[in-house]
This record gives C-alpha cells, structure tokens and sequence, in this order.
C-alpha cells in the first residue's frame, strides 16, 4: 500500500481499500442490507449454503465487491473514455459479479469530493473524463442502480466524506467546487486537500451532498470506507487549531473532540438516511484494528501499527454499539496466522463486538493481494481466501464477505476467487435482511 497510511500500515501489512480510499495509483485497495426497491434488488431465488463449511438455517449471506473509481482504479480503465466504452466497462463488471455468484457491487460514487451523478452539489468526478466538472454525457449513478438491480444485485453507493483531491493546489479544482468557493473549509495534509471535520458547516454540506444521492436514485445502501480524519503521516500536522479553540472547550482534549466530530458526522448522517427512506442501509468499512489489545484491553489481540480510535478518530466499537449503522465491514485484510495482525484473532474480536447489537457482520477480504508478490508466502497460496470463508462460518454474527476489488474479481490471477466460488457458493444467494 502506499499514499498516506503506507508507512503507518506497512508493519501489519494493511491493504489496498485504505488506499483506495487515500487515492493512491499503485496497490490502491478503498462498507449493507435489504434492497430499497422491493424484490428486484434482492437477488434471484435464495440460495442454500453447501459447502465446506455450512450454516444450517442460514441462507442469506452478503457477497460484495468493491468496484473503485479514485484514480481509475477498477473503473472507468481510464479517464476519457466515451460514454459507451466507461457504460459497457460499467456493465462487464455487474456481469462479473453474477458469473462470480455475488449479489451486492459497492460503487464508489464520490471519489474526490465529486460527483458520479449530475450532483448540484459538486462537479462531475474528473475519473470520467479526465476534466472535472466535465459531463460525460450520461448517468454513470443512475446507469449502475438500474442495470444492478436488473441482474439482481443490490447497489451500495460508496462515498468518501472528506477527501477534496490527492494534491494541495486549490486550484487545479474546477473554479465552482465548494472548496474553491469556500477556502476556509479546507486543509492541506500529506500531500492532499480535505475538508476540516471539526466544521460544522463542512459537517452539514458533506452530509447534502452525498444524500443527494439517496433522494434521487433507489440506491440500497449509503457505504463509507476507513477515511476520516486522515490517516497519520510523521512529521506533518493536521492543522485544526482554529476549529479547535472555536469548537473544542468541552473536551478533555483534542483527540476526543475529534471524535466527537466523527460521531456527530457517523450519527446524523444515519438519522437524515432513514428520514429520507427507512430502507435505505448505512453502512462502513473502517480499517480492521479498533485498539490494539496493549493500548486497550478491550481491544484485539493485535500489534498493528494504526488503531481507528486513536489515529483516524473514529470509535467504531461505538457506532455498532449505538445501533448508528445498520451494517459493518472490517478491512481484514491479513492472512491467517499473521503476527502482528491475525485474521483468526480479528474475527472473532468483531463476532463479539456485533453480537447481540442487530447490526450485520460482513468481512472485508483482501482479494487484491491473491498472488502479489510482494505480499506474505500465504497470500500465493489460492487457498488462502476459502478457508477465511472456513473460519468465518464458525462463527455465527458473520453474515457474508466483500471483495476488494473489482479488477481482481474479474482478474483473478492465480484462481482465489474462483476457488471461494468454487468452495463456498454454489449457487446464488439474496443477502441478509
């Protein structure tokens, strides 16, 4: 991984979505239920577990994958490309998905604080085109909920609240972007532009701008990934002093403030969703180490080089606690056995934490690492994947898995997904409700 988080992650081995969700061009890896529009979105007739590893009485499961757009990463191939050529790529991938037996695409939707829709919030996404701003002479949004829910997958619309650019130069952002409009909104941190979460203001257009979305199309989930407060870079200082004299009084310090603004953007964002539609999901994909088990008894037995509560500011423990999302998606994207971040002890830490609370479980699988060289001897293994689905199955508050991403889902270059298709899903299956 590389971008912000690499030199943080790079002791856990911590994967792609986290740079997805940064932006980055290489190793750029980036998290909901029941389908807004009735039947159709649900999927084909409901499939039956038969594998290696069953769940009597179970039969729905989640079967998701990411298809991301920041820097062309899945999708479009790359920027330019006509409106058929990024439609018939659009359409590969949602097919890929129904010979792969999925039944949920995750769309990253707000790449760069822009838009995959015709947004009067915020400029076409320069993904598209090359050019911010630019229409590309369709609905690339409207296009992906029709078509999904036509083959019978659920479509969650991914959006990143606070990335503005993956540079620092305002002005190489379209001359009506907000952050142009409004300078006072924006921070510049490890080489990016975000807008500052300690804002009110930027709390409140966030929110109006990616819940454009929900109002406009039959979208079945609101889905965030791991991007908060950004991730940690040495030597660089998020520079939020302002907003935290005017706003910070009550807290003890800053880093709660801090998370106080990540709950208030977390919670009032879940109750605006159901205000506009009550079947509409929300749900997230943090990074997969909450605390680890020395910083935090209650935390996993980990030693990972970031902690969600601690650098990116977002209690995500809480979230599932107070019932503020309806789904989960942790990023486990380590191997069985790893030290520093064993997926056979992150999952039954997150099984607990779900358990009992009415929110869904599903695992973040790190496909992207299947055969990548540069990755641990585990990951050359096609195996590796199936027997996360093994393990996963022994433990009940799980209730499916997401791929990251698109391109290896189609890809798949030494048989990983194949072999979890192969292991696992023998035919297709609705996701849980």
């Amino acid at each position: 991984m590389t971008g912000a988080a690499g030199t943080a992650l790079a002791a856990t081995g911590a994967g792609a979505l986290a740079g997805a969700g940064a932006g980055t061009a290489s190793a750029t890896g980036a998290g909901p239920g029941s389908a807004s529009g009735a039947g159709s979105a649900d999927g084909t007739a409901p499939g039956k577990r038969t594998g290696r590893a069953p769940r009597p009485g179970r039969r729905r499961q989640f079967r998701g994958v990411w298809i991301a757009t920041v820097t062309n990463r899945d999708w479009p191939s790359r920027a330019g490309l006509s409106a058929g050529e990024q439609r018939a790529q659009l359409l590969a991938h949602l097919d890929t998905a129904v010979a792969r037996r999925l039944n949920a695409v995750v769309l990253q939707v707000r790449p760069t604080a822009d838009a995959l829709w015709p947004s009067p919030y915020e400029p076409w996404a320069q993904c598209l085109t090359g050019v911010q701003g630019r229409d590309p002479g369709w609905d690339p949004l409207g296009t992906a909920v029709k078509e999904a829910h036509a083959r019978g997958l659920q479509l969650h619309a991914w959006f990143n609240p606070y990335r503005v650019a993956n540079h620092t130069d305002p002005t190489r952002l379209v001359a009506n972007h907000p952050a142009r409009l409004h300078p006072e909104w924006v921070l510049p941190y490890g080489g990016k532009l975000y807008y500052n979460p300690g804002l009110p203001e930027v709390r409140r257009f966030t929110q109006d701008a990616m819940l454009d979305a929900v109002r406009r199309y039959d979208i079945d989930a609101v889905h965030w990934d791991d991007y908060f407060y950004p991730y940690p870079v040495a030597g660089q200082v998020f520079a939020d002093d302002e907003a935290y004299a005017r706003y910070g009084g009550d807290f003890p310090d800053r880093a709660s403030w801090r998370r106080h603004n990540t709950d208030l953007l977390v919670s009032s964002t879940a109750a605006r969703i159901k205000e506009i539609d009550r079947h509409v999901d929300f749900g997230i994909s943090p990074f997969g180490v909450w605390r680890n088990i020395a910083t935090d008894p209650e935390g996993s037995d980990t030693r990972a080089g970031v902690q969600t509560y601690d650098d990116l500011y977002a209690d995500t423990r809480k979230w599932i606690r107070e019932g503020w999302i309806d789904y989960v998606v942790p990023q486990l994207y380590w191997n069985i056995g790893l030290p520093a971040a064993d997926y056979a002890k992150l999952l039954p830490w997150w099984d607990a934490v779900v358990r009992g609370t009415g929110v869904r479980l599903h695992i973040g699988e790190a496909l992207y690492k299947a055969g990548d060289p540069a990755q641990p001897a585990a990951w050359q293994d096609p195996g590796e994947l199936s027997r996360h689905l093994d393990l996963a199955a022994r433990y009940p508050s799980v209730s499916g898995h997401c791929y990251f991403a698109a391109k290896e889902v189609a890809a798949d270059p030494i048989g990983a997904m194949a072999t979890v298709v192969a292991d696992h899903y023998p035919t297709r299956s609705r996701p849980p409700r």
